[in-house]
């Protein structure tokens, strides 16, 4: 007899994964509420010579052996609880992979990002337009600045960097400090009309990155002003946000942000989060594309194009080490 458990919002969805994994002979031992939803304990008799499951029932094809083979599908199930990864949107990724022919279960969750998520990174080549970076106060705008300079220098490529922080104590200080470092000229500006000369000036330049004052998205004026400074200049706004916040405060920036015109997400921050189902939430409610991430307070190769595999395998660490003696909570970056 094999047992195996599944964890969903419902007892029906829980239901539906049984079916899917174990097929409809499989028997519910137990059944218990967890976590704001239900899991259920399933169990199957296997025959004394086993044939491997298709991959209509839910299990992926492998050349393992039967008794050492990888359920993909329970792996990127238990990887997106885990993570605390709303049930509709787990639910959405696992029936995407049912029928994936990979015994990898980081390939079978990187194919599930895939089909759910959208990912736009900003590119290390010429920029079509300048991007501002905007967000929350003290969400590493600036620092993801810096990281953008430090990795169009490193490429050889011209770059002109631009602040409007010029309220936040210590703003501009910060990101000076970083700019002469690298021998760049840092221009500051205060209203919508100076930002656009700044941009006028740097027309030459391969990419221009300017850094915004941090904007409270539930305060009307913070907002405005915003939209004001969007408005004037043909700029793109990405926003920046912290991995590991609210789920709910995360959706609902985020969400206000897209109705400043923002399309893309650089993520910061995670190296210091263990869970990532508030990120995964956030960008799939504000239909936000995936641009970037920063997993490391270093200036130098601070920054990488976000991706699928990528994303996978920080959600799916112990995948990469091989063969697990247990399992392990959480991700590191």
């Amino acid at each position: 007899m094999r047992l195996k458990s599944f964890y969903a919002k419902s007892v029906a969805e829980a239901m539906r994964m049984v079916r899917v994994s174990l097929g409809g002979d499989a028997i519910i031992v137990a059944t218990r509420e967890e976590d704001g939803g239900v899991r259920l304990t399933a169990a199957i008799e296997e025959d004394d010579n086993p044939r491997m499951p298709s991959a209509r029932g839910g299990r992926m094809r492998t050349s393992q052996p039967a008794e050492d083979a990888v359920d993909v599908a329970q792996e990127v199930t238990d990887a997106l609880h885990r993570h605390g990864t709303p049930a509709a949107i787990a639910e959405k990724m696992v029936n995407a992979i049912v029928g994936l022919d990979t015994d990898d279960p980081v390939k079978a969750l990187g194919a599930a990002l895939d089909s759910v998520f959208t990912f736009h990174p900003l590119g290390e080549g010429r920029f079509e337009r300048p991007l501002m970076l905007v967000g929350p106060p003290g969400v590493g705008k600036t620092l993801a600045v810096a990281k953008l300079a430090a990795r169009a220098v490193f490429g050889n490529r011209s770059i002109g960097i631009i602040t409007t922080d010029t309220v936040r104590a210590g703003g501009v200080e910060q990101l000076a400090a970083f700019t002469r470092l690298m021998k760049l000229r840092l221009v500051t500006v205060e209203d919508p009309a100076a930002l656009a000369d700044a941009i006028d000036v740097n027309q030459g330049v391969e990419q221009i990155v300017i850094d915004s004052a941090g904007r409270n998205p539930f305060n009307a004026e913070d907002m405005a002003e915003l939209r004001c400074l969007l408005a004037a200049n043909p700029v793109e706004p990405v926003l920046v946000l912290p991995a590991g916040i609210d789920a709910v405060e995360a959706t609902e920036m985020s969400t206000l942000f897209r109705a400043m015109g923002v399309r893309r997400i650089l993520v910061t921050r995670l190296d210091l989060t263990r869970r990532f189902g508030s990120m995964l939430a956030a960008v799939y409610e504000s239909q936000l594309d995936f641009s970037d991430m920063s997993n490391t307070p270093r200036v130098a190769n601070g920054l990488a194009p976000l991706n699928s595999e990528l994303l996978a395998r920080l959600m799916m660490p112990d995948q990469e080490r091989g063969p697990r003696t247990s399992r392990q909570t959480g991700t590191h970056s």
